[in-house]
């Protein structure tokens, strides 16, 4: 059997959207990163951009289960000496609401440059409202 590779260029590449809205926060993240990545084509191959373009509206509204709101920590540094900031999962909410979306997808996607390329293929909106209604985007299940 022959292995089948497709060039980046040639990829046919569409839009989805998930509503995250009282779905819990990972299950949503894990079901984008697979889409970014590709592993739902079968042309997936790793070390390519492969994937699909992802859009998750009502990020604000995932739920997280236990005491996450409140015990859930996350750590930034700001360069400087003793700048290590610390936020919960309650606060960065109320900051920036689409940023505890965006962490979990980055955190499930590769590091380095091909990992710094797939996150640029995901938009997260914490409200219901989008700009890409032009592209059909198509609804994806979690």
């Amino acid at each position: 059997m022959k292995t089948i590779f497709v060039n980046e260029k040639d990829q046919q590449r569409q839009w989805y959207i998930i509503d995250a809205a009282g779905k819990p926060l990972g299950r949503v993240a894990a079901k984008a990163a697979s889409v970014i990545r590709g592993k739902n084509k079968a042309t997936y191959t790793p070390n390519q951009e492969m994937g699909d373009f992802v859009i998750v509206i009502n990020s604000a509204k995932a739920v997280v289960t236990g005491a996450k709101e409140t015990d859930k920590l996350y750590h930034h540094h700001t360069g400087f000496v003793g700048g290590l900031r610390t936020f919960t999962y309650e606060k960065l909410l109320q900051r920036h609401p689409e940023d505890p979306m965006r962490l979990a997808i980055e955190g499930m996607l590769p590091g380095g440059r091909l990992g710094r390329r797939l996150c640029k293929n995901f938009r997260i909106y914490a409200g219901a409202e989008h700009p890409h209604m032009p592209q059909n985007p198509k609804p994806l299940e979690v």
